[in-house]
């Protein structure tokens, strides 16, 4: 099983909840306005005046096999709109209870 921590650009909201859709992907805990900038070449997405973008990020867990169909549509769409900000980071989990 995976943990996949997606952080978006605000504007990859609905089109993220459709791939989950899509895929099935019924579980996930979301954080909205989230601060931070690009390890690359993102600008700051702080929610100030000097930087109003912000960003999203949703935690799921999914089993192995989805876990790739995931990651692919999720690099599909960040090829799409580079600029709004789209990364993924995978762990290996396990259930507790």
């Amino acid at each position: 099983m995976k943990a996949i921590l997606i952080v978006y650009g605000q504007s990859h909201t609905q089109t993220i909840e459709q791939i989950l859709d899509h895929l099935e992907i019924r579980g996930f805990t979301r954080w909205e306005e989230v601060h931070g900038r690009g390890s690359h070449q993102g600008e700051p997405h702080y929610g100030t005046h000097a930087w109003p973008s912000q960003n999203g990020s949703i935690l799921t867990l999914v089993d192995d096999k989805k876990a790739a169909t995931l990651l692919k549509e999720l690099k599909h769409l960040n090829q799409q709109a580079e600029q709004q900000g789209l990364r993924a980071f995978v762990w290996e989990a396990e259930s507790g209870v």
